[in-house]
């Protein structure tokens, strides 16, 4: 890979966001069969809490943990089978919950299911992670469009989606519009257990289409989204300022906005994308990602992250980005300990903590107090 010439931060603009996205050995499906992975340990409180504890060494501002109610499937509807690729996960509140004590800084972001699960229990489970994390728990709610989820409730499946469907955000979406507004009556109600008598947490939504995009305009405060390339950030920008006007969202309360990328890092030009061929090849099939896939150095990496940070449209810039790590631990220690000094040397990213809360480190305003 070539590189660009090196972009200066853009004059006036905060240091960058950014967060890292935890799941099993890591995004690439072959990722728990290269060096340096411990599959035997997945189900440990002690891998989590090694994660966890680099993202913070690294300053970073959240971690993100992958939850569902079934198991990890390449088919939407329901099970594979495999046998070649992880499958079963912990719960996600409950590894945010162990690892919270361990942690003094890092803002911690379980995934739920919220088609199938009760405002009053997930109010309740991501209040109490709160108080154990003093402040530095957040939440990314998420639907669920498998039939294998609905039959654990008996509850009736939602429509299938065709072929045709999976090929367009925007048809997916229109598609499972009833389940979003599901979501949205779910953050509604969850929001209001916690008006005046707990912390709000900052709310996190992924999306790649119009009716998550308001979702996310309507009830949180970051949404992550999904382009690939700087015409695709301007794109992306566009539509949610427009799902922040369709919502009516206050001026003054802007949504955050994240950009996902899934990386794959090496400090030697070009052995990052070696390493994803092997990875392709162990898996079978090359990977595939609704996120923007990257592999290159972390000098790399910052380029194009600074980059896209200097795209605008409609009055909007990212905020920050999600990392996805291919491979864990590798690529976790490539984002914290090659790529945070990187951006550090071009004054585009904090030497230190300057806040102990979730709400701090994402710059929103402090929640209500809690009534006595």
């Amino acid at each position: 890979m070539t590189r660009p010439a090196t972009p200066s931060p853009a004059r006036g603009l905060p240091p960058l966001h950014l967060a890292v996205a935890l799941d099993g050995a890591g995004w690439h499906p072959a990722a728990w069969r290269t060096e340096g992975a411990r599959p035997g340990e997945l189900f440990t409180a002690g891998y989590w809490a090694g994660l966890v504890t680099e993202a913070e060494h690294g300053l970073l501002d959240l971690v993100t943990f992958e939850d569902a109610l079934a198991l990890q499937s390449v088919s939407l509807r329901g099970p594979d089978d495999r046998t070649d690729q992880v499958r079963g996960r912990l719960d996600a509140v409950l590894i945010a919950s162990r690892v919270a004590p361990l942690t003094s800084r890092i803002g911690l972001v379980p995934t739920t299911n919220v088609t199938h699960t009760e405002p009053l229990h997930l109010s309740a489970a991501l209040a109490t992670l709160d108080h154990a994390a003093h402040g530095r728990a957040g939440w990314r709610p998420q639907i669920s469009a498998r039939s294998d989820d609905a039959a654990h409730f008996g509850r009736r499946a939602p429509a299938a989606l065709g072929e045709g469907d999976l090929a367009s955000p925007e048809r997916i979406s229109g598609r499972l519009a009833p389940l979003f507004e599901d979501a949205a009556e779910v953050l509604a109600a969850v929001g209001r257990r916690w008006d005046g008598r707990q912390p709000a947490l900052p709310v996190t939504v992924l999306a790649h289409a119009r009716i998550p995009y308001e979702l996310a305009a309507k009830g949180g405060d970051v949404v992550f989204v999904t382009p690939h390339s700087p015409d695709g950030v301007a794109a992306v920008l566009t539509e949610v300022a427009a799902a922040a006007t369709a919502v009516a969202r206050p001026a003054e309360r802007p949504l955050k906005v994240f950009a996902d990328l899934l990386v794959l890092l090496d400090d030697r030009p070009g052995e990052a994308a070696r390493h994803k061929d092997r990875l392709d090849e162990l898996a079978g099939a090359p990977l595939a990602s609704d996120a923007e896939i990257f592999a290159g150095t972390p000098a790399e990496l910052a380029d194009l992250l600074l980059a896209w940070r200097a795209t605008e449209a409609a009055g909007l810039r990212l905020d920050g980005f999600r990392l996805r790590p291919a491979r864990l631990p590798q690529d976790l220690l490539a984002i914290t300990r090659s790529l945070v000094p990187e951006l550090q040397r071009r004054d585009a990213f904090r030497t230190a903590y300057r806040t102990a809360t979730l709400h701090g480190h994402l710059d929103l305003p402090a929640p209500p107090t809690a009534r006595t």
